[in-house]
């Protein structure tokens, strides 16, 4: 049987989760007893075997992506560099959610390895598109007559990342 974690509280109903590290909470009224618990986690071998292989496949999934961003956006940031002579001061690869790519006030580029699940043209947009706050530090419309001149079709580029 699995080896979980009890935690008992002023609860109703038994529950059991899997942690992203793989071990198991199952979460217990105060006074229901153990073989009681037991049988629960037993009767739920099958959702927690699915479970941790859904886990496993993610977790694969996210591991080919960030390899493929720390080989592949250097390479598109030093083309798109040469291309718009834009320079970088570094390019760093993080996990950010909430925003595909960024450039803080020293000229550093970080990009999410999340953004590899896009096409290349939408990769490529969001490279671009960092390396214009290089020159312009904003969203203004200097920003994006830069922008167009390099990409002339990011309007249709971005529709990509939207999808």
């Amino acid at each position: 049987m699995t080896d979980y974690t009890l935690v008992r509280s002023r609860r109703r109903t038994l529950s059991m989760e899997l942690k992203r590290d793989g071990t198991v909470v199952v979460h217990a009224p105060l006074r229901l007893g153990v073989e009681k618990i037991d049988a629960f986690v037993a009767a739920h071998e099958a959702w927690l075997a699915r479970a941790r292989a859904r886990q496993a496949e993610r977790l694969a999934e996210r591991e080919a992506l960030l390899a493929r961003a720390r080989s592949e956006l250097p390479q598109r940031v030093a083309h798109w560099s040469r291309v718009t002579g834009l320079v970088p001061t570094g390019v760093k690869i993080t996990g950010a959610k909430t925003r595909f790519g960024s450039c803080n006030s020293r000229n550093s580029l970080c990009f999410s390895w999340r953004l590899m699940q896009y096409p290349d043209e939408a990769i490529d947009l969001v490279v671009v598109h960092e390396l214009c706050h290089i020159a312009h530090h904003d969203h203004g419309a200097g920003f994006y007559a830069l922008l167009g001149s390099i990409l002339p079709d990011h309007r249709e580029r971005m529709k990509l990342l939207k999808e």
